[in-house]
């Protein structure tokens, strides 16, 4: 049975909600990052990173939302959770998921970790200062240029919706005001309809 390292509201959701799609069995495991056990000697054994998601196979641990969304996809394929037979659709996906890994996620990070980056007050100052103007871009280019509707890819459901999910729970925290962006709210009223989505949610909160 696979297992995933997870802490709530964090982008371990996505994978979290792909297990649940895929009917994977699996266990879930919290890692409190208010007592810093991602940091714990435990943890770092399993994924030296400190970070969540970490996805326990029989075949190794994977780290990364969008390698543990790929694999979950390809190993469940009759969830059709990815395009796999189609090499453009399946690249065009990964795109996406690699553009909230790399982009949109990297800002929220500037803003809510910035000691990451830097160590001096004004040097931190300056990161807090800019990374709303970055955040805010980055959930403008979703909403007018990613987000065909009403899922990520247009009609079809994909390993990008909960992913998209999980970084959209962070708009209001983040700054941004939900108006401008009524693609995406619309995508996160439908994400949440979904049982999966449920289920992920209440295991998160038990």
């Amino acid at each position: 049975m696979m297992k995933l390292y997870f802490s709530p509201n964090a982008c371990s959701l996505a994978s979290h909600i792909a297990l649940q799609e895929a009917g994977a069995a699996h266990e879930v495991v919290r890692i409190h990052f208010d007592r810093n056990e991602q940091r714990s000697p435990d943890y770092l054994a399993i994924n030296p990173k400190g970070r969540v998601p970490a996805l326990v196979t029989d075949r190794g641990v994977l780290s990364e939302t969008p390698a543990i969304l790929a694999y979950i996809a390809q190993t469940f394929p009759e969830a059709d959770l990815a395009p796999l037979h189609d090499p453009f659709a399946f690249a065009q996906v990964q795109s996406f998921n690699a553009y909230i890994c790399a982009t949109l996620h990297v800002a929220h990070a500037h803003l809510r970790r910035p000691t990451r980056w830097a160590d001096a007050p004004e040097a931190i100052a300056e990161l807090k200062r800019k990374a709303p103007e970055v955040i805010s871009a980055s959930f403008a280019y979703v909403e007018h240029d990613l987000l065909a509707g009403p899922w990520v890819m247009g009609e079809r459901y994909t390993i990008c919706d909960p992913y998209l999910y999980a970084v959209g729970r962070w708009l209001e925290g983040d700054g941004i005001d939900p108006a401008r962006v009524p693609k995406l709210m619309a995508h996160r009223a439908a994400m949440e309809s979904r049982p999966a989505v449920q289920r992920a949610l209440a295991a998160e909160a038990a």
